[in-house]
């Protein structure tokens, strides 16, 4: 990833509510899937508080990516590597800065609130890690207060097949899940709604050229596997997680959704944005070798943010409530390329438009905590919100609101959109 013409902070869009956009100026220029009256799903970019259609303007683009760009999906375009990525970005940022071509293309321009997002990928496999320390420890903690922490935890990066069938674009009604949990005082498990619904904060990576089965990524190369970002929630039912995870791990209280915000912010917006890795304590373990290497600069500089509305709140008005914000480099214990080098070591093959998850994302602070496990510490320590009310577990009528945005000296800001959710009981 370098920084070029691009990432200009003086650069401006003939697209007048792009400048100063808190998640989409012409810096950003985001992938998406979207359909709007009158047309089936396509491909786009954000800009502003548009959306740009670029089937619309395929002559202005050339030819080169007609075929990849005409689909109602992205796992051809992002199958391509970052070469065509690249030459897409330059052309657009001429395209949308320079008046010259406004005729020509603001009438593929269509306002996002006149839109229906879709995912933008057809998801093949979803995988989540367990990257975030402080979630680690802070959840060990709850059931092994004196060894919190596994002993594989920092030689491997954890992680588990989810389902990809229900991977749902932000906006989708979380319907509380159903299954068997044992409350403490009972002698038998009981089948029942979920009492202990959570969320969990974490970012997306969206697989680009993957690998053929049977031959890994190396660390050095991983970098090149990853086509972009978004924001995730994986909804967790606590309840039903803690009777049915031993000895396999999660089952029914993850693979009922997971949210993700439907935008792909390119490695190449991110490029400026870019920061070290997780410093690790003196005595921790070094990475095994096949871990060992990859860019100078792997951490992602995101500040990511999690806010709650309740259906009280709502009504009288008031503004969501923050839950937490941190930055993702400081939670991360295991960073992107080395989760792609371990995931593809055996020889898994990853495939264009598979979803990552990089796991809950808890900084070491009490204000960056990622779920509400960690912030009512398994519901002992209710959080009291501003109406009144509290909150150990989310309840009907709640809604989670998650975003993400880079920030470095001398470059212009730039976000991942929001990834939202209701729970609708």
């Amino acid at each position: 990833m370098r920084i070029d013409e691009t990432h200009d902070p003086a650069l401006t869009s003939w697209v007048e509510s792009a400048n100063g956009h808190a998640d989409f100026p012409i810096q950003n220029l985001p992938l998406c899937i979207f359909a709007s009256e009158g047309k089936e799903r396509r491909a786009g970019i954000a800009i502003g508080d548009f959306l740009l259609d670029l089937a619309a303007i395929t002559d202005a683009l050339g030819d080169a990516w007609t075929e990849e760009l005409a689909s109602p999906v992205l796992n051809g375009f992002l199958a391509l590597g970052s070469g065509p990525r690249v030459a897409l970005r330059q052309r657009l940022s001429e395209l949308l800065s320079n008046e010259a071509h406004r005729d020509g293309v603001e009438g593929a321009l269509i306002g996002q609130s006149e839109a229906t997002m879709h995912l933008p990928t057809l998801i093949g496999d979803y995988t989540d890690f367990y990257v975030g320390i402080h979630h680690a420890t802070n959840v060990g903690r709850q059931f092994r207060p004196d060894n919190p922490l596994l002993p594989n935890y920092k030689y491997v990066p954890i992680g588990y097949h989810g389902r990809a069938s229900s991977v749902r674009v932000s906006g989708e009604p979380v319907i509380r899940p159903s299954g068997q949990r044992k409350p403490p005082e009972a002698e038998v498990p009981v089948f029942g709604p979920s009492r202990r619904l959570d969320y969990e904060l974490e970012l997306g990576v969206w697989i680009g050229c993957g690998n053929a089965l049977g031959q890994p990524i190396p660390i050095d190369e991983a970098e090149d596997a990853v086509a972009g970002f978004c924001l995730l929630n994986d909804w967790s039912a606590r309840d039903l997680q803690a009777w049915e995870y031993q000895p396999l791990g999660p089952f029914l209280a993850k693979n009922f959704l997971t949210s993700v915000s439907p935008f792909v912010v390119t490695p190449e917006a991110l490029a400026p944005f870019m920061t070290e890795a997780f410093v690790r304590p003196d005595g921790d373990p070094a990475p095994l070798p096949y871990l060992d290497g990859g860019s100078e600069r792997p951490g992602l500089g995101l500040i990511v943010e999690a806010c709650l509305s309740t259906r009280a709140m709502r009504e009288a008005g008031m503004p969501p409530h923050r839950l937490s914000r941190g930055r993702a480099a400081d939670a991360m214990y295991w960073t992107v390329e080395q989760i792609i080098a371990h995931h593809s070591c055996n020889g898994c093959n990853l495939q264009p438009g598979d979803l990552i998850g990089t796991g809950t994302l808890s900084t070491a602070s009490a204000d960056g905590l990622g779920s509400l496990l960690e912030i009512s510490q398994g519901g002992k320590a209710p959080l009291t919100l501003p109406s009144g009310e509290q909150r150990s577990f989310l309840e009907d009528g709640d809604e989670l609101i998650l975003t993400a945005r880079a920030e470095a000296d001398g470059h212009v800001s730039i976000g991942l959109g929001e990834c939202r959710g209701m729970v609708v009981g």
